[in-house]
């Protein structure tokens, strides 16, 4: 089977396992943000861990679990936000922990630790919250989460495509030699036609808004993207796992996610035109 097929097929399980999870009601999306979350935490790990440094598998899993199921109790009202302080206990845990480790890099094996919480799990916590704003009673909007689903995978797909066809020159190249402007451009074009059938669909969110979420996405996600192909370059691996055939791994695979979700929800929470 050619890489394209491949590529195709892990495609459409994909899209479906999303589309299906999302739509199914809020906690097979929130479980399907935390496997997403972990499987990805884990890939960025084992990526940048080094004969001298080690981060926290273990212990970054602790506190990422922590970081979201606080979270999640309280963006689905069984929990005041009070419940969030455990957060800072977690954090302590893994100081007090690191002292028990025979490391001469503590601090570096720290480091890593909380940036792999900070780059993938806050990411998707943030994510997570776009599916209940305003935060009224704990709604969950899925038809803003799938559309936002729409526009990545529009954006990554569009670009792919019309960079194998027409793609000259490089966007990144010292980082991704793939990547051109020409596909870059395609994608943009694409993902604000999607945006404006989208806005046709979902109302609740304006179509001034869509259309800002969409340059959002791509460009945001472009740097998702590049961020992790400086990550893979550094640790000398074409992809960050082998879990999705044709596309690498988890973090392969959610990169423009985790680049742009914090800034789409920013932009949703202070500038919204209008929001249901």
């Amino acid at each position: 089977m050619n890489s394209f097929v491949t590529r195709s097929l892990t495609g459409i399980a994909i899209v479906v396992t999303i589309t299906a999870s999302v739509l199914a009601g809020m906690y097979t999306f929130i479980a399907l943000l935390l496997i997403i979350n972990l499987l990805a935490l884990n890939e960025f790990y084992k990526l940048v861990a080094r004969e001298q440094f080690h981060p926290g598998l273990k212990e970054g899993a602790f506190l990422s679990l922590v970081f979201f199921i606080s979270m999640t109790l309280v963006l689905t009202n069984w929990f005041d936000w009070q419940i969030l302080l455990i957060n800072l206990i977690s954090v302590a845990v893994i100081f007090i922990r690191e002292l028990y480790r025979d490391s001469p890099v503590s601090l570096q094996n720290l480091a890593l630790t909380f940036f792999g919480i900070a780059y993938i799990t806050v990411p998707i916590i943030v994510f997570e919250c776009i599916a209940f704003l305003p935060f009224k009673e704990g709604a969950y909007h899925p038809e803003i989460i799938l559309g936002y689903f729409v526009l990545l995978w529009i954006s990554d797909s569009g670009a792919y495509a019309v960079g194998s066809l027409v793609g000259k020159h490089k966007l990144f190249e010292r980082i991704s030699p793939k990547k051109t402007w020409e596909g870059s451009i395609g994608g943009a074009v694409l993902t604000f036609v999607a945006a404006y059938f989208i806005s046709s669909i979902v109302k609740e969110v304006s179509l001034r808004d869509w259309f800002v979420m969409s340059l959002i996405v791509v460009v945001m996600g472009t740097y998702g993207d590049l961020f992790k192909s400086l990550l893979k370059r550094s640790a000398n691996v074409k992809d960050a796992g082998n879990l999705l055939p044709g596309h690498g791994g988890f973090l392969d695979r959610f990169d423009s996610l985790i680049g742009s979700a914090p800034f789409v929800f920013g932009y949703l929470t202070i500038f919204r035109d209008s929001f249901s």
